[in-house]
């Protein structure tokens, strides 16, 4: 899409950074988050591991900016045995316990067993074609075309049922709106504003 197409910022449209590209309002200023936005947001991602990573920070992030997420992200590879499904799904109590005195992570008892019951959960999804399989058949049909951040929708038919099927298989903290989050993230839905550098890259 030629640029010039594009929505103007004041309006919610894509910024332009000090290299001249478009980008979406909020990886306009951040270089974490433009970093972030740059190389790696909205690239499709078909493997368990990295999927089984997006959905757990995604589930640590609830309630946070994901910026302080990102920040945090090292610190969470490490905690997390570089989230590997079968070394995750292994932990037991002791190891909610040392991960609730890891300064690096967000200490979330909740959100910490979550993630230990979400790795059991997608080791169980293998025989029926696996995490990537499940969350890729929620594609949409039809491609969202945003022009500012107001269009961008927080959830969608497709994440709500994509919510629903992860918690019928036992996963938690895997709300419609956390599940859209994921799927822009993973590139199974694009939401990269109409005009920004990046859109239909991928």
């Amino acid at each position: 899409m030629d640029p010039a197409t594009a929505v103007p910022a004041e309006s919610g449209g894509p910024v332009r950074g000090d290299d001249g590209l478009l980008r979406t309002p909020w990886a306009g200023t951040d270089p974490l988050m433009r970093e972030y936005y740059d190389t790696e947001w909205g690239s499709p991602v078909r493997t368990e591991q990295g999927l089984f990573e997006r959905l757990s920070l995604e589930a640590f992030q609830s309630g946070l900016s994901w910026a302080t997420i990102l920040r945090k992200r090292e610190a969470f590879r490490a905690a997390f045995h570089g989230f590997d499904v079968d070394a995750v799904a292994a932990f037991g109590d002791a190891d909610v316990e040392r991960l609730l005195q890891d300064a690096g992570i967000v200490r979330n008892r909740a959100k910490i067993v979550a993630t230990i019951g979400n790795a059991r959960a997608t080791a169980a999804l293998r025989p029926e074609g696996g995490l990537p399989a499940l969350i890729w058949s929620h594609r949409p049909e039809v491609p969202l075309r945003p022009r500012t951040v107001d269009e961008v929708p927080t959830s969608t038919p497709e994440s709500v049922a994509l919510a629903a099927a992860l918690r019928a298989r036992g996963f938690r903290f895997v709300g419609p709106t956390t599940m859209f989050a994921l799927m822009e993230a993973t590139g199974v839905v694009d939401t990269r504003l109409v005009g920004s550098h990046r859109r239909g890259t991928d």
